[in-house]
């Protein structure tokens, strides 16, 4: 074993010994029953105004593009075993922790793939308020008192992922960040789940970003068309590594929708026309059926050459 495999043993042990006897009780029967069985299932009221377009729009542009990211990166998977993944922005309001929520319930497949969405923002942490959580002991306490981050997860529905929020921290949060312990808290929850995102704060502005990432098998940096200057982007890049960023998101693209619209609008009427010549095909001599073939597919009248 070597010696980066033997801290992250004394980190965990080190968490498990420093977590309250309550917390323990608690990580201790979920470790030993079902795993994610056991975990609370708390209701989320997913509203238009979250934002979450892949569960309030699942036919929209927005949850589209949601799938073809999701594609993408299901071949990273299979080229590079990712599956810790930290998303991040150059700057503040570039639409982060948007497209972590989005990407988790894309990856989650209602429920088919494990996914953990991780609130690894501990200055400014706005996932649980974007989905109307109340604050409870999350990965601030995980760091910080060596709560079991087991027992500190949540199953949030109708979204079906598991959460674990940024929680309350007293010290310094850098410094959380860049203590050992972080290791063994992500030691404990990644044999556990198909996907880990890491919400984490803009990479220019804090180390915070870069203590994360150290966690992370890959990069997604979000920026935001028309206000996220280049030389922020390609500042984030320097700093999270060439190699460790998997891919740029470019959030907030105008005109799009209207494509799309102009997309959707034409396989609608395509949609209605096909209709339209299978009503023809159930006429009870199937004379009707013949002239429609012989008008749409001209290739299918052997007389036609």
């Amino acid at each position: 074993m070597s010696l980066y495999d033997n801290r992250l043993q004394e980190a965990a042990e080190l968490g498990a010994a420093l977590a309250p006897a309550s917390a323990r009780g608690d990580s201790e029967r979920i470790q030993n029953g079902l795993g994610l069985e056991q975990i609370p299932v708390e209701e989320v009221c997913v509203q238009p105004g979250s934002r979450v377009a892949f569960h309030t729009d699942p036919h929209g542009p927005g949850a589209d593009r949601f799938r073809f990211l999701r594609l993408r990166l299901r071949e990273l998977s299979n080229a590079r075993k990712v599956k810790r993944l930290l998303v991040t922005s150059p700057l503040p309001q570039d639409g982060k922790s948007t497209v972590a929520l989005n990407l988790a319930t894309a990856l989650a497949e209602r429920g088919n793939r494990t996914v953990l969405l991780l609130e690894g923002d501990l200055h400014h942490p706005s996932l649980s308020r974007q989905l109307g959580l109340k604050t409870r002991p999350g990965l601030a306490e995980c760091l910080e008192d060596g709560l079991n981050p087991i027992s500190a997860l949540r199953r949030l529905e109708p979204l079906s992922w598991y959460f674990l929020p940024a929680g309350e921290a007293h010290g310094n949060s850098t410094e959380l960040l860049q203590s050992e312990t972080l290791s063994g808290v992500m030691q404990a929850l990644s044999p556990r789940f198909d996907w880990i995102l890491i919400d984490s704060p803009p990479v220019t502005l804090l180390t915070d970003a870069l203590s994360l990432k150290s966690q992370a098998d890959a990069s997604l940096l979000v920026a935001r068309a028309g206000r996220t200057p280049r030389e922020a982007v390609e500042q984030s890049i320097g700093l999270l590594g060439r190699d460790h960023v998997c891919g740029i998101i470019l959030n907030g693209v105008e005109g799009l929708d209207r494509l799309y619209s102009k997309y959707s609008g034409y396989y609608g009427y395509y949609s209605r026309d096909a209709a339209r010549n299978a009503e023809l095909t159930k006429g009870s001599d199937g004379s009707a059926a013949r002239q429609a073939n012989g008008a749409d597919h001209p290739a299918s009248d052997p007389r036609r050459v």
